[in-house]
């Protein structure tokens, strides 16, 4: 069993009251973290830690910021082995949490390339003599609210940039993945970033709406970053905007994965099964919908139900197990429930379905329509759903039939038919010949509608954590009217 402190101004420490709570395998109901459960005090002392760590973090040179990001880009992935041993918090497979960890360790390269990126302009000024110049400055102190789907990269996205522009940062985990969350905060402790730079609170679930509000309305947090759900990120977005902070929001998603007629169907197939079971569909840029043209929809799902009789559902340390566990029991039932709204409906099962406990094993499903929830509701699962349209305008008005807009993909022979298309559905990214789940460091990573506002990733998300101001420097006499 793993114990979780909380990280405050560089020290491990207890919640003041005491408490605790306990995170449990799912799939062996064990016992794997006992964590800090974080008072309101507690929240409290973290944004103090990392306000009084600020001045000196910002003030670094560039350089030295880069060189501290970097190190800790090496020990992260020098400490692997402990991420991945702390993968029974939420059933991942270990290849889930290694792919994390050099995901992870990457981004904080990325970061730190930026320090001397972080750029103003000079400004015409129709006053005489006067020079203006239009700067970015470091903010203060940012939040991060991280997930527990993918713990080491999105925790590690909550924090990489804002450190690099200067900030300090308050990372609050997730309850369902704290041990990671708070090794993430211990390796870049370890790194030398300097106490109070990176502050980890952990909270009992009961808890984390009044942790939320606390941190966010603290007036030394400057700027809220939040990776989950759309009905959380909603309300994250209310409590920014009452204490006038901004967001940035990277929220759900129900991925569209279009195959029109001229389709490469064995490399479609591929990147479907990829992108639709992989992490048990517990991915923001899942594929939920295969949108394929009725001439080759039959032949596509004919191969795809084949390629998913290889994907066996099992205990992630099982020799044949290639998916392994949701992160929990309920979210079977939930998703079971979704697949059975469908099949009552007259939907077509057309392969998986069986849920055990939290071993769900992956699912297709044909003749989905919009009066099914599947339709329109994300599954977060390793759940997929076929819909079959005639020709290319109907492949794109089924792709923008949905609240969501994170991720798409788009399969033809034709490229310039196909980025044609891409242009025109409405998401925040979209892969022509590959999966829609993908994300690199440096790209700009957002969505729009449902999906949120605002993008992670290298030189986009610069604006997001840093605060233009202009200057202006008078040389000579300047004239008044009065």
């Amino acid at each position: 069993m793993l114990d979780v402190p909380l990280l405050i101004g560089g020290k491990s420490c207890p919640a003041r009251d005491g408490r605790a709570f306990e995170r449990c395998n799912p799939v062996t109901g064990e016992v794997v973290s006992r964590v800090a459960a974080a008072t309101l005090e507690d929240a409290d002392a973290a944004v103090a830690a990392a306000q009084a760590a600020f001045p000196v973090w910002a003030a670094l040179a560039p350089n030295e910021r880069r060189t501290r990001l970097l190190a800790a880009a090496e020990l992260m992935q020098a400490r692997a082995s402990e991420f991945i041993e702390a993968a029974g918090e939420t059933g991942a497979m270990a290849n889930w949490y290694g792919f994390n960890v050099k995901l992870a360790a990457g981004m904080l390269r990325e970061a730190a390339s930026m320090t001397t990126q972080i750029n103003g302009e000079v400004i015409p000024s129709d006053v005489p003599g006067s020079f203006a110049m239009a700067l970015r400055q470091p903010c203060g102190v940012i939040l991060g609210i991280a997930p527990w789907n993918a713990p080491v990269i999105l925790a590690t996205r909550a924090l990489a940039m804002p450190l690099a522009c200067g900030n300090t940062v308050v990372l609050k985990a997730s309850e369902l993945s704290p041990a990671v969350h708070r090794l993430i905060g211990q390796v870049l402790q370890d790194a030398g970033l300097g106490d109070g730079v990176v502050n980890v609170i952990s909270n009992a679930p009961v808890d984390a709406p009044a942790i939320v509000e606390r941190l966010i309305a603290n007036p030394a947090v400057r700027r809220v970053n939040f990776t989950g759900s759309t009905h959380v990120g909603r309300i994250v977005a209310e409590l920014a905007a009452r204490h006038l902070k901004p967001a940035l929001l990277e929220l759900g998603g129900k991925a569209p994965f279009l195959v029109l007629d001229d389709a490469d169907l064995d490399a479609a197939v591929d990147a479907a099964a990829f992108g639709a079971y992989f992490n048990q569909g517990q991915i923001c840029m899942s594929t939920e919908r295969l949108i394929v043209d009725s001439k080759v929809a039959d032949a596509f799902i004919d191969k795809l139900a084949a390629k998913i009789a290889t994907l066996r559902a099992g205990h992630p340390q099982a020799d044949d197990s290639v998916l392994g566990s949701l992160v929990d029991a309920s979210a079977g039932v939930r998703i079971k429930a979704l697949i059975d709204d469908a099949v009552g409906k007259g939907a077509r099962l057309v392969v998986g379905g069986q849920v055990e406990d939290s071993i769900m094993q992956p699912t297709l499903l044909d003749g989905v329509t919009p009066s099914m929830r599947l339709y329109r509701e994300e599954s977060f699962g390793p759940v997929a759903v076929l819909l079959r349209g005639d020709g290319d305008e109907a492949l794109l008005s089924l792709a923008n039939d949905s609240e969501f807009g994170l991720s798409a993909a788009i399969f033809s022979r034709d490229t310039g038919r196909a980025l044609a298309l891409a242009q025109r559905v409405e998401s925040g990214i979209c892969h022509i010949n590959g999966p829609t789940v993908h994300d690199e460091a440096q790209m700009p990573f957002g969505g729009v509608k449902s999906s949120g506002y605002g993008s992670f990733g290298g030189k986009a998300s610069i604006e997001q954590f840093t605060q233009l101001r202009w200057i202006t420097l008078q040389n000579g006499p300047r004239h008044y009217p009065i």
